[in-house]
């Protein structure tokens, strides 16, 4: 199994909610992936400008899959814009 813990240092505080309602989007549509044991979005309650994602895949090919499809290509670049996504990975 694969974890990924994906932080989201917004640029401008007042982007949050975008960050959120893509994050969002992203969310809901990666939950259907083949592969996909757990996809949720996270806002600190200590860091007004922090959001993570944590999610937890099966296998690499499922994640590598994830990765190409249409609503990863389409959101994780707009996130991008709008915030710094710095990356943990875990396997066990």
């Amino acid at each position: 199994m694969i974890r990924l813990n994906v932080f989201l240092k917004l640029n401008m505080l007042s982007d949050k909610k975008a960050v959120k309602d893509l994050g969002n989007e992203l969310v809901e549509a990666s939950r259907t992936d083949k592969g996909c044991v757990a996809y949720d979005l996270f806002e600190s309650t200590t860091i007004s400008d922090h959001l993570m994602i944590c999610e937890t895949w099966r296998t690499e090919e499922e994640l590598e899959a994830h990765m190409n499809t249409e609503h990863f290509k389409r959101l994780v670049p707009q996130l991008q814009a709008l915030a710094k996504m710095t990356l943990e990975r875990f396997n066990y």
